[in-house]
């Protein structure tokens, strides 16, 4: 059996809607434990201002409401609203018809009453877990980045100095001990940062302190 690590959850919004109060406080009390916000209404138009006002990351809604259906609610707000939200629907029945509808609106699960609490919790964490991925592939691609930003920017310096002392034929010819006399920067990393100009063909090594730059490979990066 996969164990789920529910602590995620206190960082989601859950909108929740039963016309059952006596269910919506009881269900929304056990949310309250695990979720970071638990909206409980008791109607479509109630969660549409919540929607409009709220983050909500999930809805849970029961298909029988009084006087309407959380069916036709979540279809209104996929296809004239355009607000796409993850969704767990909750109902009494089992009928194919509501079966079906859901599946057409590619609700995420499906679950009968009596509500088990457990198979909720699970449902909402798989409904989360790749948001939480998604945010933390985005925060390793911003630190590459900005690794990335500051590699750049020791080349970018070093190409500068490398231009502004290019002979008309663009060698350049100068010695570790001369570049570091007029940046700043330690031996190991202008090796380096060599090396990786040299693999990027931006200066070719000809002779032994002389090296021939290619500003059109420079220019693909």
């Amino acid at each position: 059996m996969i164990e789920r690590n529910l602590n995620i959850l206190n960082n989601f919004n859950i909108l929740y809607i039963e016309d059952d109060k006596s269910l919506l406080t009881h269900t929304k009390d056990i949310l309250d434990d695990f979720v970071g916000k638990v909206y409980a209404v008791n109607t479509s138009n109630e969660a549409m201002e919540i929607i409009e006002k709220e983050k909500v990351h999930v809805i849970i809604s029961d298909i029988l409401l009084e006087n309407e259906n959380g069916i036709d609610f979540l279809r209104y707000l996929k296809e004239e609203k355009e607000i796409d939200i993850p969704t767990i629907l909750i109902t009494a029945h089992t009928d194919t018809k509501y079966l079906l509808d859901a599946i057409k609106l590619k609700v995420e699960n499906y679950i009968v009453k009596p509500i088990n609490i457990k198979e909720l919790l699970n449902t909402i964490h798989d409904i989360v877990f790749p948001i939480i991925q998604a945010q933390e592939i985005q925060k390793n691609s911003n630190v590459i980045k900005m690794i990335s930003a500051v590699t750049d920017g020791k080349q970018v310096e070093v190409i500068k100095y490398i231009v502004s002392n290019l002979d008309k034929n663009s060698i350049f010819t100068a010695s570790y001990s001369d570049i570091m006399n007029e940046i700043s920067i330690s031996k190991p990393t202008l090796i380096k940062l060599f090396k990786e100009l040299s693999e990027k063909k931006i200066l070719v090594k000809t002779a032994h302190k002389t090296y021939k730059f290619n500003e059109i490979e420079l220019n693909k990066l």
